[in-house]
């Protein structure tokens, strides 16, 4: 069994910061939400990973690399537009040679990973099994109708929807799934829809098991999203927090803090979970529950909690505290005056904010 994951898109609805990275690639709890989706993967025991790449190829490639630093291997699958989740799966028949795949979207995390749904697919081998959680609003995604343990209906991003159970971003394809693909037309929004291609292979009597998951997803397509899904991961990490920088005496560190190699905590407090990147500075400052701060951040003489900052970014003599913030690289927060204020930003990388009063 081989795997896909979709790592192309214009994720525009996290601009600005998708105008200068890719949205795959932005970080969760300082590790890229890609890499989540793709710890799962092996996890599940497949090692050869197909990954569609968009604009942002050359990032993707440099940040992944071949595979060889997760123990596998990886196949780049170039998609010039973004024409939809089944044109994605045609461009990726020759690398799957006729094998069955689980095809992950790059930007979805789904707790405790997928190789209980790997094992499930394998068991009970159906044409294709598809990934569903009731949400509270189902006409932002592909539903499902469901009659026992077989989908009848599926319909993208309905007005009415019949159901709350949405597609997750995490589908298992025997190569059935070709033959549908190449048998639908594009939509209106010009696009090979997958809830096209899986209904024309349930108009065929070809079995698609749904399994319906109750543990939480998310889809980080917005930046709302991205915070929750820092949080989530924030506060059901596998490893136990370790101090690896320094500490001062002065400074309070609560137990459920990362602190990587090379980072400085001087006077300050740090209530998690939280992590604080490699060689970051955190000096006078609060960092707050549900942090997650990159390399080379610099935070002096300031407060922020419940947010993402991403690599060497920096925020200094802010007096009024951050809170739900999303930051991108490079990112410059400064004050020159104390104001009781609160503010949340979300920025592009090399960004620059400045208070003046």
């Amino acid at each position: 069994m081989k795997a896909l994951i979709l790592a192309g898109g214009k994720g525009t609805r996290l601009r600005p910061l998708t105008y200068t990275a890719a949205k795959q690639l932005i970080p969760i709890a300082n590790k890229p939400t890609i890499q989540y989706g793709i710890e799962s993967i092996i996890e599940a025991g497949i090692t050869e990973i197909g990954i569609i790449v968009g604009d942002t190829r050359d990032e993707v490639r440099a940040e992944l690399g071949d595979g060889s630093q997760f123990g596998v291997s990886f196949t780049y699958i170039e998609q010039d537009e973004p024409l939809g989740l089944a044109h994605a799966v045609l461009l990726a028949e020759e690398f799957m040679d006729g094998d069955s795949f689980l095809m992950y979207l790059g930007d979805n995390i789904v707790q405790n990973g997928v190789k209980t749904f790997v094992e499930d697919f394998k068991a009970h081998q159906p044409n294709a099994m598809v990934l569903l959680n009731p949400v509270p609003n189902p006409s932002s995604f592909g539903v499902v109708v469901l009659e026992g343990d077989r989908v009848v209906q599926l319909i993208e991003k309905p007005i009415d929807p019949p159901t709350n159970l949405a597609l997750v971003g995490v589908y298992f394809f025997d190569s059935t799934i070709f033959t549908a693909a190449k048998s639908i037309q594009p939509s209106k929004r010009n696009e090979l829809e997958i809830t096209d291609a899986l209904q024309w292979l349930v108009d065929q009597d070809l079995l698609v098991k749904p399994h319906v998951i109750h543990k939480w997803w998310k889809d980080t397509g917005k930046p709302a999203d991205m915070l929750e899904a820092n949080r989530m991961m924030l506060e059901n990490r596998k490893a136990s927090p370790q101090i690896l920088g320094e500490v001062d005496q002065l400074s309070l560190v609560t137990p459920t803090v990362q602190i990587e190699e090379g980072a400085r905590v001087i006077n300050s407090t740090i209530r998690g979970p939280a992590v604080i990147g490699r060689d970051a500075i955190i000096e006078n400052a609060y960092i707050g529950p549900f942090t997650s701060l990159g390399a080379n951040v610099r935070v002096m003489d300031a407060e922020i909690e419940n947010s993402i900052v991403c690599e060497g970014a920096e925020i200094v003599n802010v007096s009024d505290r951050l809170d739900g913030c999303l930051l991108g690289r490079g990112v410059s927060i400064l004050s020159a005056l104390r104001k009781p204020k609160s503010h949340s930003f979300v920025l592009g990388d090399n960004s620059s904010v400045v208070f003046f009063r």
